[in-house]
């Protein structure tokens, strides 16, 4: 089935996007509703592709928005992507200061727009701790229009870096 349209979601696996982090006030608002703008944009029946935290947060989003997922086709027509940029991004960060941390976003981010993420240096990702697994997925299985891109959101709260974005592309 290769060379199929498929439509493409960017966000974070972040805990914070967990119902149990919730408290009376949202710690995430913004990110949690641009998270789910993405979600329902890729309507129902959406693959995953991201770590068991990442398919956690995917769960949790998708029954949220009441879309489902669907796990089990090989190329489906859209795909949530979830990973994140790094988290040593300030002294308070998961992983905490490291100088190279913004280069490295930055960089992410450009590939981001450009439709490539397969070439993402995984070495300093996990010294950064990013998770760009999905990311490199991504580089190799879809080809993504880079004019299709549409970032809903770009921020680094509690200094990790999360994007949220749309994009459209054809399975390689």
């Amino acid at each position: 089935m290769s060379g199929a349209p498929v439509r493409v979601a960017l966000v974070p696996g972040v805990p914070a996007l967990l119902p149990s982090y919730r408290g009376i006030e949202d710690p995430v608002a913004d990110l949690r509703a641009a998270c789910l703008d993405a979600v329902r944009w890729l309507g129902p029946g959406f693959g995953v592709h991201g770590s068991l935290q990442g398919l956690n947060v995917a769960r949790c989003l998708a029954e949220e928005a009441g879309v489902a997922v669907d796990l089990t086709r090989e190329h489906p027509g859209s795909v949530l992507v979830v990973a994140n940029g790094s988290a040593t991004r300030s002294e308070k960060a998961p992983g905490h200061l490291d100088e190279r941390a913004a280069g490295f976003d930055e960089g992410l981010r450009a590939a981001l727009l450009a439709g490539r993420t397969g070439d993402v240096d995984e070495r300093l990702a996990r010294e950064l701790w990013a998770d760009v697994a999905a990311l490199v997925w991504l580089g190799r299985e879809i080809e993504v229009d880079p004019d299709s891109v549409r970032v809903d959101y770009d921020d680094d709260p509690y200094g990790v870096q999360y994007w949220v974005m749309r994009m459209d592309g054809m399975w390689r």
